[in-house]
């Protein structure tokens, strides 16, 4: 069985995870989902960022021990990435003693290579972004994420020798597309590395809660260096090798458009010097906007994922985000075009289309999938066009297209609630044509059972109720193009609407 490594971020530990962290963590999970349906052993990674200035800091203005103060904020996440039906198989904290382990071999390897050393640095300070920033990353003179002054800085630290990379990064990126995705961050990065990478602060003496130099215990890790460690310390990094050398690669790093630099320049320059692989992939996705406006941490301009999950359920933000917001770029959620969504696609299409086909199996069928024993073209016609939507999800998928494989799925929905139109058992039932009824039950109940194998990594809970109110075990097994009837005698069952149609109904505070 191939195996597939994919990890997303670490997130700080300073704040609560909002829809925007979400983002990245639910369009992760789809794929990781479809990897398994392709019949890949996938690792899922996510974690906790933990060393820091700005944990630090709220540590000590809560009157709390750091790590303390960590241990109180990884509930916030966990059970957001649970609610949210996120299927990692690991989650990793940088406080951990298998991530120190490997944090502090990696630096001995980085320093033995001599590309580490201590000098003093003068520059511009980001508190936001836990780096210094060059002229050009400002915008009238603030940090461009997060439209700040940066602090002046002088300090004496560790730097990493990155400006030694700067020719080996820069022909990976060349000679390797997939590299840096999408394109245009892929250019972003290029333009960085082309420009020369400078050598970078690795460690601070002016804050304690890190992990200790391994040459001069009075500094601790800068948090990048740290922090990239990660994917490598979860997968046993130095202390399991046959562990390590089965996983790593990572196969996809998923990030935020705003650190793909760091995973795309600084991260490839540290495991050269290291003498490890690098990531094959490194996909920075864009930022979901709330009612216009980029969410910030610092202003409270914030869309809390829990103001979507415990009224309208987990799925219906996870096919928002990622049917409304493509993946490659920014996208925006206002509640008036979350209503607008939601009822049009997931009550009228999806739902809708369930209800009528276990309606009509109970009130033609017995409940039950019946012989097909009378085709016609137009289940020929149907059967073709679930087949070609096979091939365009797992194209989308593929390029990690997410919007439009979801955009592919509900043109089969759709048109699956065409061919009742087409067919109108209930006319066909009056006619008396019993076995004609039959065949379009059975090729519905095959249609919804093939939808929802389709469905299963966007919306995974839901996808499990289809199949559920089917007859049929909740996980789908593996993937498969071709469009076979259900065999006769499976049992369905009529449940709760799947959808509910909703108001528009903006939480009270947003």
């Amino acid at each position: 069985m191939p195996r597939y490594y994919i990890t997303t971020a670490i997130d700080y530990a300073n704040s609560n995870p909002h829809s925007g962290t979400a983002y990245e963590k639910i369009g992760a999970d789809a794929i990781a989902r479809w990897k398994r349906l392709q019949g890949y052993d996938v690792h899922f990674l996510m974690g906790m960022d933990e060393h820091s200035m700005n944990v630090e800091k709220k540590a000590v203005a809560a009157g709390m021990d750091p790590e303390a103060y960590c241990d109180g904020m990884e509930p916030k996440f966990t059970d957001l990435w649970k609610a949210l039906h996120i299927s990692n198989d690991d989650f990793i904290r940088t406080t951990q003693k298998r991530h120190i382990a490997g944090a502090t071999e990696f630096f001995r390897r980085c320093h033995a290579k001599g590309d580490i050393y201590k000098a003093k640095y003068v520059g511009l300070y980001c508190v936001g972004c836990e780096a210094y920033l060059k002229d050009s990353d400002l915008v009238d003179g603030r940090c461009r994420n997060h439209n700040t002054p940066p602090q002046k800085l002088e300090e004496e630290n560790w730097f990493f020798r990155l400006s030694k990379y700067t020719d080996a990064v820069r022909r990976h990126i060349e000679e390797n597309p997939e590299f840096v995705q999408p394109e245009i961050r892929r250019n972003e990065v290029l333009n960085v590395v082309r420009d020369g990478l400078e050598d970078i602060s690795i460690s601070r003496s002016t804050f304690k809660f890190g992990i200790p130099l391994p040459c001069d215990p009075s500094h601790v890790m800068y948090v990048w260096f740290d922090a990239l460690i990660n994917y490598i310390s979860a997968v046993g990094f130095p202390d399991d090798p046959a562990r390590f050398e089965r996983l790593w690669p990572a196969d996809l790093h998923v990030i935020g458009k705003d650190i793909t630099r760091f995973h795309c320049a600084l991260w490839p320059g540290m495991l050269l010097s290291a003498g490890l692989p690098l990531p094959k992939s490194v996909w920075g996705h864009g930022w979901v906007h709330y009612k216009g406006q980029k969410m910030s941490k610092s202003t409270g301009h914030l869309l809390d994922p829990w103001d979507v999950i415990e009224p309208h359920g987990a799925d219906a933000l996870r096919y928002f985000l990622l049917r409304e917001i493509a993946w490659d770029r920014d996208g925006d959620f206002t509640w008036d075009s979350f209503t607008l969504r939601y009822n049009a696609d997931l009550a009228n299409d999806l739902g809708n289309l369930l209800h009528r086909t276990l309606n009509m199996m109970h009130r033609f069928s017995a409940g039950t999938v019946q012989a097909a024993s009378e085709p016609d073209p137009k289940d020929g016609a149907l059967a073709a066009h679930l087949e070609g939507c096979f091939d365009g999800v797992s194209a989308a998928m593929d390029r990690l297209a997410l919007s439009e494989a979801l955009e592919r799925i509900w043109d089969s929905v759709r048109r699956t609630n065409q061919y009742i139109e087409e067919n109108a058992p209930w006319t066909l039932n009056k006619q008396g044509r019993t076995a004609r009824v039959q065949t379009v039950m059975a090729n519905l109940a095959t249609a919804m059972e093939y939808l929802s194998v389709l469905l299963h990594p966007f919306i995974p809970q839901s996808a499990g109720r289809i199949r559920e109110q089917l007859g049929l075990d909740p996980a789908p097994g593996a993937l498969s193009r071709a469009f076979v009837l259900r065999a006769p005698g499976g049992k369905v069952r009529e449940g709760t609407v799947l959808f509910p149609r909703i108001e528009t109904r903006e939480p009270k505070g947003n």
